[in-house]
């Protein structure tokens, strides 16, 4: 489900509150006795929705006062905030709106399910999907402070490991450059070899740009899929696929590896190593901007696709020929459920050896 952008909020107003991973909800029963819960959201650029979700409670969902306050006046009031030492970086957006109930198995409930595993992972093994979603329709909104700085919050680093996953589905919604630049700029301090900094960033977020990419990548990705006997059918609903990903994603990141600046040596084994050096440190690079990625609450995925077809990429671009395309990050705001993410092997399985 594809929704039309707000006319209630503004677009800062937008990129603000699908930043926030917390804001409070205002309801008031029928005689006018307020009730305030702080809760987990998802934004479609247009309604709110929030979900009912497992924590353990005495009663049903349904039996829930927020609940039964929405059902008998519908008026409600949803704030987002930041707080900082710094009161510099005080920010808050307060949303006013009618509230529905929407029940399970209807279409608009299952897109918010969605909507809600993609930006909360936790729910992944909850049965949201079991329980009614309130959504908020935006009538009125008010904001104040500094809505376009960062989150920060000091999210310890493990959250942020932990807590990102690939997304391959994107709300429409646009993400500033100023937080597109903190993505970057987390990627700027990644190690490298000699301090060289071996790697270019390109970002692309003009559909147009986008579209010429994909078909530059598309006949590239047809010929190697064609070459290992996958059927036509099979081909195309994976070049589909592929294509939709970069159309969709707001801003694409292309990672270059860019090998000048880097030491010579007289021998292939020692060079061979330098080169490779550098691809390490590309890899940390992208690692620091997915993490910094999800830190300021975006999400990302990567797609390894430019690696397999760099020429195409330098050429649709128009890139200095000494740039080598190795990844592209999406980054954007997720639509729904990500991809399942993979288990991960026990830890005693994965150090070979350690000292006692």
């Amino acid at each position: 489900m594809k929704a039309t952008p707000s006319t209630v909020l503004s677009p800062r107003e937008t990129a603000f509150l699908v930043r926030q991973r917390v804001a409070r909800l205002a309801t008031a029963d029928a005689s006018g006795v307020p009730h305030n819960v702080p809760v987990c959201f998802a934004h479609d650029g247009r309604d709110l929705y929030v979900a009912l979700d497992e924590k353990p409670k005495d009663v049903p969902a349904t039996r829930l006062k927020r609940v039964r306050n929405v059902l008998e006046n519908p008026n409600v009031t949803l704030v987002a905030d930041r707080y900082s030492e710094d009161w510099s970086l005080l920010a808050f957006l307060m949303v006013r709106g009618r509230a529905e109930i929407l029940e399970p198995e209807t279409d608009e409930h299952r897109a918010a399910v969605r909507l809600l595993r993609g930006k909360y992972h936790q729910y992944e093994n909850m049965r949201i999907e079991e329980n009614p979603v309130i959504a908020v329709r935006p009538e009125r909104a008010a904001s104040w402070g500094a809505l376009d700085a960062s989150p920060g919050g000091g999210r310890p680093l493990l959250d942020g490991v932990r807590g990102r996953r690939s997304v391959r589905e994107y709300l429409p919604l646009e993400v500033p450059e100023s937080v597109v630049d903190e993505v970057l700029e987390a990627a700027r301090w990644a190690p490298s070899p000699h301090g060289r900094q071996p790697w270019r960033f390109a970002v692309v977020t003009r559909r147009e740009t986008k579209k010429h990419l994909a078909d530059a990548m598309g006949e590239e990705w047809r010929r190697n899929l064609k070459m290992d006997g996958k059927d036509a059918e099979v081909v195309e609903k994976r070049l589909k696929g592929s294509r939709r990903r970069l159309l969709d994603a707001p801003v694409l990141v292309l990672l270059c590896l860019f090998l000048e600046n880097l030491d010579d040596y007289p021998d292939e084994t020692r060079q061979a190593n330098e080169t490779m050096m550098a691809v390490q440190s590309l890899g940390a690079a992208a690692q620091n901007a997915l993490l910094a990625a999800y830190d300021l609450g975006l999400d990302a995925g990567w797609m390894c696709a430019p690696l397999f077809c760099p020429e195409k990429v330098v050429e649709a671009l128009g890139l200095d020929t000494s740039l080598v395309p190795h990844a592209l990050l999406t980054l954007g705001y997720a639509a729904g459920d990500p991809p399942k993410r993979r288990s991960r092997r026990p830890l005693d399985e994965l150090v070979v050896y350690r000292e006692r």
